[in-house]
């Protein structure tokens, strides 16, 4: 049934009606980008006015950000070590999205493939001078294993007893910083601060820095950027093809779009739902696994600065390809790491909030079309 919005304005005799009418069709495949580049600047033209407002200047800001993240060798690295986890966190949501499942648990989910990862070598689950080939594998699969115990759960719930995911995820986030902090208090606590004893050199990934000191490479001298950036590509090279060219994608697009066909279909949507978000539990929990291996070096408690919800932010920018992802999450990657040069430092985070309420006020037209017709101010209503 069409919706109708009408605004009526005399002029010279005539009035002017804006009608907003619900699509009754597929919309035209270029009006998605575009309206994604139309957000994007929408955004930066309304950060780059409340950033004048406050009395600084918008293009030395956005000058000194991009130089910051992108600027160098060295910063461009910085930018890609920040990207990995929210390619991972992008590609978890994006997964359940696609099944109209809003999973906002990923920052739970990272935070307990970081426990598992560092399970591993704290437990100790793996002998203390085992290599890099038994460590890094069964510190990966650990991370994994805990974020989709940390997806399931909510998953289950949802597909059992009905339960608001949303509202699920979003409190588990806080369950499993109450669940690290409990050990890094605790039995992990090293010398009483409030982190672990550093990892083996075994059990850390391996960076550009440490083959430029092995090799004696000077380019790659300090940069930070780790083996899980590969680990991230191949992530989302594999969930690209799971979604768009599986079997089992299909069912999930279907399900999202329209759940009574796939019901009429024969697909068991309970047990979609709770594998959907298994995986996108493990995928997050892989994020965090790779952080802590590659970055942090140790298990610690501020690990994140809100990964998992800026995967929500990649994952609509990106539409909720896994593909895209990538760029999207090496641009947000550079809004971190930019934030380290700009006062005050809230201006990056100011920035994601202001593109993700552009994105999702610019999706209306997705849906809907205006349409801007002049009668005569004799016509009738």
């Amino acid at each position: 049934m069409e919706k109708q919005a009408v605004i009526q304005q005399k002029r010279k005799g005539f009035h002017f009606r804006l009608q907003v009418e619900e699509r009754s069709d597929e919309p035209p495949k270029w009006l998605s980008p575009l309206l994604t580049v139309l957000a994007l600047v929408v955004a930066f033209a309304i950060a780059g006015i409340l950033i004048a407002l406050v009395g600084g200047d918008p293009i030395y800001t956005y000058s000194r950000m991009w130089k910051a993240a992108f600027g160098t060798w060295f910063a461009f690295s910085d930018s890609l070590t920040k990207a990995i986890p929210l390619i991972f966190c992008g590609v978890a949501c994006s997964l359940a999205f696609h099944m109209k499942i809003w999973n906002i648990g990923a920052e739970g989910q990272f935070f307990l493939g970081a426990f598992g990862a560092s399970l591993v070598v704290l437990a100790p689950i793996v002998p203390k001078g085992s290599s890099s080939w038994v460590y890094i594998p069964t510190m990966m699969l650990s991370g994994m294993i805990f974020g989709a115990l940390w997806g399931f759960i909510p998953g289950y719930l949802k597909a059992k007893l009905g339960v608001n995911e949303i509202i699920s995820t979003l409190m588990l986030n806080y369950v499993a910083v109450a669940w690290n902090n409990f050990f890094l208090f605790g039995k992990w606590s090293y010398q009483g601060f409030q982190m672990s004893e550093k990892f083996p050199k075994e059990a850390l990934l391996l960076r550009l820095s440490d083959i430029a000191k092995k090799y004696n490479i000077k380019a790659l001298q300090g940069m930070a950027l780790h083996l899980g950036i590969i680990f991230a590509l191949v992530t989302a090279i594999i969930m690209y093809f799971v979604i768009y060219k599986s079997k089992w994608g299909y069912e999930i697009k279907l399900t999202g779009d329209n759940p009574n066909a796939a019901k009429y279909a024969g697909i068991n949507i309970m047990r979609n739902t709770i594998l959907v978000m298994a995986l996108s539990g493990a995928i997050a929990g892989l994020a965090g696994a790779s952080e802590i291996s590659g970055v942090v070096k140790r298990f610690q408690g501020s690990i994140s600065p809100g990964y998992g919800y800026t995967g929500v932010i990649i994952a609509w920018l990106s539409k909720l390809n896994p593909l895209m992802t990538i760029p999207v999450s090496i641009f947000f990657g550079g809004l971190i790491i930019a934030g380290r040069e700009i006062q005050p430092s809230g201006i990056p985070k100011m920035i994601q909030g202001i593109i993700l309420v552009c994105l999702i006020s610019f999706d209306f037209f997705l849906h809907y079309r205006i349409r801007i017709s002049r009668i005569s101010a004799f016509a009738e209503e």
